[in-house]
């Protein structure tokens, strides 16, 4: 029994925490100077963290845990000092609007599944650490490279629910920001997701649009979007 249990733990622990590495400095993007937030919101709810430990089977420890709090919404929560300054691009993200529905889905296993088809799709519209970042000030204005295509426009956040809507000239988008290992996720529902894609390029081809809404219905309560680091 043992022999099985352990790579079950390693295989899970290592999905739940693959959240992108550093990232590059991500040149020319024209979102300097709009200062940075620090601190970190850790704390891990008895409940949520007794379905999370469900998720595994009942052989998680605190660190598998918290880690899996990074992929429900308001799992771990950003303030909106942390939320000030500039993020770029460094990986697909994903988060669950409930704990429940991430248990229901398979955990971290399935947010892995999602961040693999969601990579396949930046990757055939062009979004990378060099051309897609976000700036937030403590002003409520913002300002936006996605695929190097420039949006600015004001920002709401209400940390309680981590929602952020942001309004452009011809835009506007409603998020959740998530806390993560190396920054934070900012996710949407998978139609909003299409729309940020049409803004800022071209999009053709039906595959492309396919998958975005097959992983929605495949999973339920999933948003979908970026991960940012500092």
């Amino acid at each position: 029994m043992k022999k099985i249990i352990l790579p079950i733990i390693t295989t899970v622990a290592l999905i739940a925490s693959s959240c992108g590495g550093l990232m590059g400095n991500g040149t020319g993007m024209g979102l300097g100077g709009l200062g940075t937030g620090t601190g970190t919101n850790t704390g891990l709810g008895g409940g949520l963290g007794d379905v999370l430990g469900n998720v595994l089977g009942g052989l998680a420890n605190a660190n598998t845990a918290n880690s899996l709090l990074n992929l429900v919404i308001g799992g771990v929560k950003i303030s909106q000092d942390q939320l000030v300054g500039t993020w770029y691009y460094s990986a697909p993200g994903c988060a669950f609007t409930s704990d429940k529905l991430l248990a229901k889905a398979g955990g971290a296993v399935a947010a892995g599944q999602v961040k693999e088809k969601l990579q396949s799709v930046y990757n055939s519209v062009g979004i990378s650490s060099n051309n897609t970042a976000f700036a937030f000030d403590a002003n409520g204005k913002f300002q936006a490279n996605i695929k190097g295509i420039p949006l600015s426009g004001t920002y709401t956040y209400d940390p309680s629910t981590c929602a952020i809507k942001m309004k452009a000239t011809l835009l506007t988008l409603t998020g959740y920001v998530t806390r993560t290992t190396n920054g934070m996720a900012l996710t949407f529902e998978s139609k909003k997701l299409l729309t940020v894609f049409q803004a800022a390029t071209a999009l053709t081809g039906n595959s492309t649009l396919s998958t975005v809404g097959d992983i929605s219905k495949q999973f339920d309560g999933v948003r979908v979007g970026f991960e940012l680091s500092k």
